[in-house]
Order: C-alpha cells, then structure tokens, then sequence
C-alpha cells in the first residue's frame, strides 16, 4: 500500500484486493492441492487485510469485521495443524459473514453518506463482486454437506472447488447460465434462482440509487 488508503480513495483498493482473490481461483487446473489451499488462505488474509483497512472509517462495522477475521486465522490454523473436517466449515461460515459484512458496511458508505464520486462508483463493483464471492462460499457449503448438490463439482476440500463455486456464482449472478454446473439438490436450486434474482435487482436498484443519487447533487449544485 504505498498510496495511504483514505476515504477517498478505500473502494479502489478493496475492488483490487477482491479482483485479486478472484484471479487467484482461476490457478485451480495448475496448482497442486496442498500449495493451491495455501495459496488461497495467504490472499484470503491479504483480502480480509485490505478490507478492514478499507473500512477503518465505518468504525461500527470495522470492529466486527475485525474480531471476525481473527476467529478466521485461528480457526484455518486449527484446520492446518489438526486436519478438522469440522473446521473447514467453520472457515467458511466466517468468511461469508466477513464478506456480509464488508458488503453492508459498503451500503452504508455509498448509499447512505454524502455525494456521488468515483470512489463510490468503484464501491458499487467491490458490492457486485462480494455478491459473487458469497454466494460461492454458500455453495461451497452446501457441498460440505451434500456432495451430490450438484453436477459438475464434486464433494472436495473447498480449496479445490473455490474455482468452479466462484465460476458458477458469477455465471449465475450475471444469469448467463451455461450449463456446465447445475444444482441438483432442492437446497442447491432455491440458493442458485435467489442468486439470480439478486443478480437482476443489484442492477435496478443500486445502479438506480447511483443515478438518482447523481442527478440530486447536481440539481442541488445547479440550484
């Protein structure tokens, strides 16, 4: 972080930590199983950094998100060393919540304070993106407890499968859906059609909010 992160400034680089982790899960075909979780877990820990730092200045949500990133150390560490099945699902609990959390403390700053700048603009992909990411770990917990929710991804260690639940997410929230993943399981399909509708309403309503949000300031600042 060479550029001090302000709040003028906090949503480029946690769209660029999240863009980051979403390369990363692209690395699933040319990485070993052991050195591809590793790998995972140390930008997983950078991203969980860079947020925080990001929302320092929501101190409400800050000091969640805080206590939420430590439990998830200490919890992949007792993974790591123990080998705890039980773990893993702990893990990501408490990711989708950090990423929950992220999300709403971005509502907060970009809905509901001040005008409309490029920052926040920026911030509206950063909440796109998180949408995507949750619902990835949604479905990477389904298959911890269902390996046969769906076809084209088999019950593994969620590293293995974050490529193709993040690839599945983002086909869905986008409601491309090719058909190379399906849900199978009544869980599975209920979690994947509320994805889809999240997908088509993000655009009605934040990018509606945006806009008008826009067009007040400058009725505002004309007046």
């Amino acid at each position: 972080m060479g550029k001090k992160i302000t709040e003028q400034n906090n949503f480029y680089y946690l769209t660029l930590a999240l863009v980051i982790l979403l390369l990363c899960s692209s690395f699933e075909q040319v990485l070993t199983t052991g050195f591809l979780d590793f790998l995972l877990q140390g930008v997983t820990v950078f991203t969980f950094i860079v947020c925080l730092l990001s929302l320092k200045f929501d101190q409400k949500w800050f000091r969640f998100l805080l206590v939420l990133a430590i439990c998830w150390a200490v919890v992949s560490v007792i993974q790591r060393v123990l080998g705890i099945k039980e773990a893993d699902i702990v893990a990501l609990t408490l990711m989708f919540t950090f990423y929950l959390g992220t999300f709403l403390s971005i509502v907060r700053q970009i809905l509901m304070t001040g005008s409309i700048d490029s920052n926040k603009v920026v911030g509206s992909l950063a909440l796109f993106l998180l949408l995507g990411l949750m619902w990835a770990i949604a479905y990477l917990m389904i298959l911890e407890f269902s390996a046969e929710a769906f076809t084209g991804m088999t019950q593994l260690p969620w590293a293995d499968n974050y490529g193709k639940a993040t690839y599945f997410s983002f086909v869905t929230l986008t409601t491309l859906g090719y058909g190379d993943i399906s849900p199978i399981s009544p869980v599975a399909q209920v979690i994947v059609y509320l994805e889809a509708i999240a997908g088509v309403f993000y655009m009605a309503i934040v990018v509606a909010s945006l806009v008008g949000a826009s067009q007040s300031n400058q009725e505002k600042s004309d007046g």
